[in-house]
């Protein structure tokens, strides 16, 4: 197969989707019988904000894993990215790439395993959801990028653009990809927003309201992550409508037209709740805060940089996967409360 997707998702489902309509031959892998058998029935169904489709495709459980793999779009959940990483290894042509298309910082994780040099890194901010085996819901579209860790533009970088464009709409920009030599600028960038996120999926608001009501403390976790990254000689990039410089300005002048942006962009989006919103609400099941910001968190004891919201926002996302906390407004005021200089944090200019 010319591209293996393993994680046939929402995210390897979308991205796998495309590529298999542009005629590419495209291999799920996925851990769940029933979406594999679905999609060798039926292919793979993609309802978008703007077109739906059905592409044949073939699917297999990891435990038929082709050898000799080159192309590998990993789209696991971030809990699962190490032992993923380590059943894809020894399958891996000695020229093959994986491409990790998920949250997170797993690039580290990936590298450390098959190298640096057989790593590719992915920044993605599009909305989509895994609806039914065989169904996926592509909510809004988002920023696309890849890069090479070191930072080069190389031709396989170049023809894995190519091949990634089928997700491309001529004159919508969020629906490009593009290469870029600052992929972790992105990828922190991301941490940042997504830190955002997991903070609107205390309550039951949907992500535009948490942000537009609630954005000092919003904030104030943005600007944890990126003074862990600038730690770590990461410059962060915005995208989207997230600016990294704004969150770290501190300034309100700065801070509101950015929020403003943000809640504008998200209330365009056909989703309205994150996914960790969905982990905790409808699924009941464990959200990726831990493979997210465990990391983040160690690196940022390392430098001696305070996450004070950080490490209270871990803890409540933990208490509501085990039951003995409710989702709630009043989380985030309890958020808020935790932050050590909360004079820093700019003020909802609403409820001054």
């Amino acid at each position: 197969m010319e591209y293996t997707i393993v994680g046939a998702g929402a995210i390897g489902g979308t991205v796998g989707a495309y590529l298999s309509r542009a005629g590419h031959q495209v291999l799920f892998v996925d851990t769940a019988l029933d979406h594999v058998e679905a999609i060798n029935a039926h292919g793979i169904d993609l309802t978008t904000y703007d077109e739906s489709f059905t592409t044949g495709a073939h699917a297999v459980t990891p435990d038929k894993l082709p050898s000799d793999l080159h192309r590998v779009i990993l789209a696991v959940k971030s809990p699962a990215t190490q032992a993923a990483i380590r059943m894809i290894a020894p399958n891996l042509a000695p020229d093959g790439f994986v491409m990790s298309a998920q949250n997170g910082l797993n690039e580290h994780w990936i590298a450390e395993v098959i190298g640096r040099r057989r790593t590719i890194g992915c920044f993605i901010n599009f909305s989509a959801t895994y609806r039914e085996p065989g169904k996926i819901l592509l909510g809004g579209p988002g920023a696309f990028y890849i890069g090479e860790l070191d930072g080069h533009i190389t031709p396989r970088l170049m023809a894995l653009q190519h091949d990634l464009s089928a997700w491309s709409v001529a004159g919508q920009d969020r629906r490009q990809v593009r290469m870029t030599d600052n992929i972790w600028g992105y990828l922190w960038g991301k941490m940042g927003y997504g830190a955002m996120l997991f903070g609107t999926a205390l309550t039951n608001e949907t992500m535009a309201d948490g942000i537009a009501n609630h954005y000092p403390v919003l904030v104030a976790l943005a600007h944890e992550v990126m003074r862990v990254a600038q730690a770590e000689g990461v410059q962060p990039l915005g995208f989207d409508g997230y600016d990294p410089d704004a969150v770290m300005s501190g300034r309100k002048e700065r801070i509101e037209p950015f929020i403003a942006n943000l809640v504008e962009m998200r209330r365009r989006d056909t989703q309205t709740h994150s996914g960790v919103w969905r982990d905790l609400a409808i699924r009941k099941r464990k959200t990726e805060v831990d493979a997210q910001f465990l990391p983040i968190l160690d690196r940022a004891a390392r430098h001696r940089v305070e996450t004070p919201a950080l490490h209270k926002l871990v803890r409540m996302i933990h208490e509501i996967e085990d039951g003995t906390r409710a989702l709630a407004t009043a989380n985030l005021v309890e958020l808020s409360a935790s932050l050590t200089n909360p004079a820093k944090i700019p003020q909802n200019s609403a409820q001054d």
